[in-house]
């Protein structure tokens, strides 16, 4: 299946707009929101109006009719129904208005929108073609072909905007591949590394989404005609239900499963825990760059925008405003990909209730997975690195962070434990004394009997202590 994928034969906006007029002015949330992803005042820090626009109640609800419409010509196609019906229910549907409102009363009897959505399309197609509306499908098989096209279309988005997080963090990975900094482990101070070195394991990361998000398509992004209880005996004991659904699956080009999957969840489940993999790799970022750019360390800034990021007490202040976002949104993924893992464990061939979560789960979980990757690509493509501030960061602990050079060093001579030994205590009298290690390990006569003052100064150097940092760097940017 290619990258970007098109539906076949699909309603066109134009015409979508035309059928659901009416919508907007009753589907959007306005300032009276209740959640800060739907917020008139919240809504651009968690997503973008391009996805939204996905997975809104009109996007909904188009999907829907391009469902129906496309179960008509598939049947009209196999000889299910009249050759000439799946045309002209396709022709109806496009050129006439739903009653918005009336459906919306009618789903809140009925509990789901198919029923009241097919007793207006087959009044608008008309008696001839109207009692072929919906023909031998159940509420579920349309409501998931229209959740997976909306998948479909949200994946298209998600992964143009992991190659835009990707190109950028190639280009940072690329530019300070060998400026030195600090690597820490549990907040403190480890070995020297890169700061190219750190953005390409952000990177390989992003890297390995995107490998995940082409391998899924085709595994994930499957057709659902199944009737009401997955059979497909409402169209015979023949083949015509699995020939309509292959039909089915060829117009929206979707895969063709072996078998109904109403009850079997993955598919949807690896597609919201997909996207909170990708907010993890996000989360881990956005974490690095906001201790990175407190005051104690100043190693980076997001983009500077006039008060962005601004305190109303504070005139100095500059918060990670994107990251402290980001973060956010990688905790609600992850939550969310709970929620739809719990779907999956559904009852006999129709769920009582596991099946809603999905409902609620996965379109917020593309918003916000839209939204963090939009906030990574700002903050990653304007970021402010301080090279100068991270190389004396590196050297604040005066050598302490190179104690292992120095251990590794003495360990051919004395054996590594009395080596780790030795290192430890010139550690220790370091930090007691204020000394420098290299000050240090030149009074103690062990060490100086192994190794004369210009090797130590060389092993005492952070900058001298990178490893593979900069190999690993360029193994990670051959990859394409």
């Amino acid at each position: 299946m290619s990258i970007l994928v098109r539906l076949a034969r699909p309603l066109s906006r134009t015409t979508t707009r035309t059928v659901l007029s009416g919508l907007s002015a009753t589907g959007r949330r306005s300032i009276g929101s209740v959640s800060a992803i739907d917020s008139s005042i919240f809504r651009t820090l968690f997503g973008t109006d391009e996805i939204r626009k996905v997975f809104d109640d009109e996007a909904y609800i188009r999907r829907c009719v391009d469902a129906e419409a496309a179960l008509a010509r598939a049947q009209s196609e196999c000889g299910v129904i009249p050759s000439k019906i799946g045309a002209l229910i396709t022709q109806r549907v496009q050129e006439s208005n739903l009653d918005f409102e009336r459906l919306r009363l009618e789903t809140e009897i009925v509990g789901y929108p198919i029923l009241p959505l097919v007793r207006q399309l087959s009044d608008i197609c008309g008696e001839e073609a109207g009692k072929y509306v919906h023909w031998g499908a159940t509420t579920q098989d349309i409501m998931d072909l229209a959740s997976v096209l909306q998948m479909k279309e949200g994946l298209d988005i998600v992964e143009r905007l992991l190659r835009d997080v990707i190109k950028t963090l190639r280009v940072l990975s690329e530019k300070y591949k060998d400026t030195p900094m600090a690597g820490r482990t549990h907040l403190q101070h480890a070995l020297p590394v890169t700061f190219g070195y750190k953005c390409a394991v952000w990177l390989s990361g992003f890297q390995r989404h995107l490998e995940r998000l082409e391998q899924l398509r085709d595994r994930t992004l499957m057709v659902q005609f199944g009737g009401a209880a997955g059979s497909l005996a409402s169209l015979g004991n023949g083949d015509d239900g699995l020939r309509v659904r292959k039909a089915l699956a060829k117009e929206l080009d979707l895969t063709d499963p072996s078998i109904t999957w109403h009850v079997a969840r993955d598919g949807v489940a690896e597609i919201a825990n997909f996207l909170a993999l990708v907010g993890g790799s996000m989360g881990k970022l956005a974490l690095d760059i906001i201790i990175m750019s407190s005051n104690e360390l100043s190693e980076v800034a997001e983009p500077f925008v006039p008060h962005r990021g601004a305190s109303s007490t504070m005139p100095q202040k500059r918060n990670p405003i994107s990251s402290e976002v980001i973060l956010a949104a990688s905790k609600i993924l992850r939550s969310n990909a709970g929620l739809v893992l719990d779907g999956m464990v559904a009852d006999f061939e129709r769920a009582s209730g596991p099946w809603h979560l999905e409902w609620v789960a996965v379109p917020e979980s593309f918003v916000l997975a839209v939204g963090a990757l939009s906030q990574t690509h700002f903050a990653l493509s304007g970021l402010s690195v301080n090279s100068k501030q991270m190389l004396e960061n590196l050297h604040s602990t005066k050598g302490l962070i190179v104690a292992e050079a120095v251990m590794m060093g003495m360990a051919p001579y004395v054996g590594r434990q009395r080596a780790h030994d030795i290192v430890y205590e010139a550690c220790r009298e370091s930090i007691e004394k204020g000394s420098t290690l290299l000050e240090c390990l030149l009074e103690k006569e062990e060490v100086t009997a192994k190794m004369d003052q210009q090797r130590l100064s060389e092993l005492c150097d952070p900058v001298n202590y990178l490893g593979a940092s900069s190999r690993m760097v360029d193994d990670v940017l051959a990859i394409h």
